[in-house]
């Protein structure tokens, strides 16, 4: 890419010059080209440049409206970015600011304010909003009496505080003075239109302020840091995603273990998706078809009615197996279920939350239509269901590695319930339906928050229990390639040795060739007292704490209810153990690093 645009431009570049540049290129992958491509147009196309800052038109001392995100998966960064991208195209001036780079005391300089974060685990914030979100319940929060404010939630309806984080933000907001102009939206996995139809009312409401502002204060040009470009997006995102061949499903778990976890490799020939270690892949399943004709024969619809589903007309079957949620229940769900078929059950539900998110907690979208069948018309069971989402899964590969490929680590969802086996939407599809050559559509998901060190000569620790080892393998693969001096340490957990140890030859093989420098697992079903990687991490009290001081970088991925808080709580006793420090301390010894990037969770 690059050779082709030096030799076909008339190069102002001396020979030598031109050969040097054809040497740095000849070294490059194709990725790498593209990211010095980009690099360079940017700068190109930054304007008059001096001292190494760009000349941007910006407006005097009118105050921007500042656009604050906390993402956990990309979601609300996107909704974020569009928020930006709107507003600009109306003229008026932006920041955005992700909240994990956002300095609290900036806050008594804001006027205009939105907010969109996403929600959690039991209504915790994202990792990148945690400082801000705690900063404004504590004394130093500074009151906010005439800044406007607007709040966009994205969360999930099947977790019972859904949107909890967008609700806190607003509330704390309020009660520091500032006026919210435009009604928060509390948005469920299908937030595309919604999020859109909010970004238009929230910037009516603030355009007038804005505008005055803009023409009070007047135009000037503003001297502003540039940055290199990021590499290009892919065209194929969440909307648009990319018809992918699935080359390979395989077990790699024992026959004899309680677990089914499957390697997944897929192709992405023919594509312009790039990832970067930390990052996760969407996949998008096919709903079982055996399930799917047993909810058309409950609800005596004809598998070829024709359905609307936005602009697009299908059969209620092809609906049904491509394009709408069966599996994870929710209460939006049941309360359009109840309302279609009168069942006096469910509509009792309805009135009771706690009753409602005991009702589903068990119970799959089949079980429900299963035990209340009724008859009903095609569009009006459409009606009742969301579309069907993608499933995230973090990378497991790096394709410095593997090149035009992605490498998965999925754990099958598997449990009985109501006298039959039930499977989870697309950990079922991939390990039990889905055939080796078929057509998988997916996309890949970028994470800022789950970063290698820069510089490959800093030590990182990484703690990955179960399928939580996928990005570390991801991040072993890339050390490797890069040959990176950094020390490494895994530490590993599974019930049992034999059948459970997954990678067990790669990571045996990175320890004998030196790039692991230390692996410690725990098989906690292979002893009578039950030993898990929190366990393992207090063994090495001393040594952890050493890696710390000496500027590890400190990963944990996996369950977030449980492990993760085992291990920080055992990270917290650690650093007590090892300083002096009392728990305060060393929550504050932990947020400085996590302030840092050098505590990062990817967790579920």
């Amino acid at each position: 890419m690059l050779l082709s645009q030096l030799n076909a431009a008339a190069s102002p570049l001396s020979q030598e010059q031109v050969q040097k540049l054809q040497g740095l290129v000849a070294e490059l992958n194709p990725i790498q080209q593209a990211w010095v491509s980009g690099y360079l147009a940017a700068n190109a196309n930054a304007g008059a440049l001096t001292g190494g800052v760009a000349a941007t038109p910006a407006v005097g001392d009118a105050p921007p409206l500042t656009i604050l995100y906390g993402s956990q998966t990309g979601n609300a960064k996107g909704v974020a970015s569009k928020l930006k991208e709107q507003a600009e195209s109306r003229g008026l001036t932006v920041k955005l600011v992700n909240m994990a780079d956002y300095k609290p005391t900036a806050l008594k300089k804001e006027k205009f304010i939105t907010v969109v974060v996403s929600t959690y685990g039991e209504g915790e914030p994202p990792e990148d909003a945690e400082s801000l979100h705690e900063f404004l319940t504590t004394k130093k929060a500074p009151k906010l009496d005439g800044v406007k404010v607007a709040v966009i939630g994205l969360g999930d309806s099947s977790y019972e505080f859904f949107c909890q984080t967008a609700k806190d933000f607003e509330e704390r907001f309020n009660k520091l003075g500032a006026e919210t102009i435009f009604q928060r939206a509390d948005l469920d996995v299908d937030y595309d239109d919604e999020a859109a139809k909010w970004i238009d009312g929230a910037l009516d409401a603030f355009e007038p302020d804005l505008k005055a502002q803009q023409q009070a204060s007047g135009g000037q040009v503003v001297a502003m840091p540039f940055a290199a470009a990021a590499p290009a997006a892919s065209q194929y995102t969440k909307q648009n995603p990319f018809a992918a061949e699935l080359s390979v499903v395989q077990k790699i778990t024992g026959r004899d273990s309680t677990k089914d976890v499957r390697h997944v490799e897929i192709s992405l020939e023919g594509s312009d998706i790039t990832y970067t270690p930390g990052d996760s892949l969407g996949v998008y399943f096919l709903n079982d078809e055996a399930l799917v004709d047993e909810v058309l024969t409950l609800t005596q619809i004809d598998a070829s009615s024709t359905v609307k589903l936005g602009d697009e007309e299908l059969s209620v079957r092809d609906a049904l197996i491509e394009k709408l949620e069966l599996t994870q229940s929710y209460p939006g769900f049941v309360e359009k279920y109840a309302t279609a078929t009168g069942s006096p059950d469910l509509l009792k539900l309805v009135e009771d939350k706690a009753a409602m998110r005991e009702y589903i907690e068990p119970r799959q979208i089949f079980d429900i239509i299963r035990q209340n069948p009724a008859q009903l018309e095609a569009q009006t069971l459409v009606d009742c269901l969301r579309k069907l989402q993608a499933r995230l899964y973090s990378i497991a590969s790096s394709q410095a590695e593997v090149e035009e490929e992605v490498h998965l680590t999925v754990g099958l969802v598997e449990f009985d319930a109501f006298g039959s086996e039930h499977l989870g939407g697309c950990s079922g599809y991939l390990a039990r339906r889905a055939e080796e050559g078929c057509k998988v559509k997916v996309f890949s998901e970028h994470n800022d928050n789950f970063r290698l060190p820069a510089n490959d000569e800093t030590p990182i620790i990484m703690v990955g229990p179960g399928t939580g080892i996928a990005p570390f393998r991801a991040f072993l693969q890339e050390r490797d390639a890069r040959e990176a001096s950094g020390k490494n340490w895994l530490f590993f957990g599974n019930p049992h040795f034999t059948q459970d140890f997954l990678y067990q030859v790669e990571i045996q093989g990175y320890l004998k060739s030196g790039l692991l420098t230390k692996v410690d697992v725990a098989f906690s079903r292979d002893q009578a007292e039950k030993v898990y990687v929190q366990d393992k991490l207090r063994k090495n009290s001393q040594e952890v704490f050493a890696w710390l001081e000496a500027g590890a970088h400190f990963y944990i991925c996996g369950d977030a209810n449980r492990m993760a808080k085992d291990v920080h709580q055992a990270l917290v006793d650690i650093i007590k153990e090892n300083s002096g420090k009392d728990d305060e301390q060393a929550e504050q010894y932990l947020k400085d690093l996590r302030s840092a990037n050098r505590y990062q969770k990817d967790v579920y």
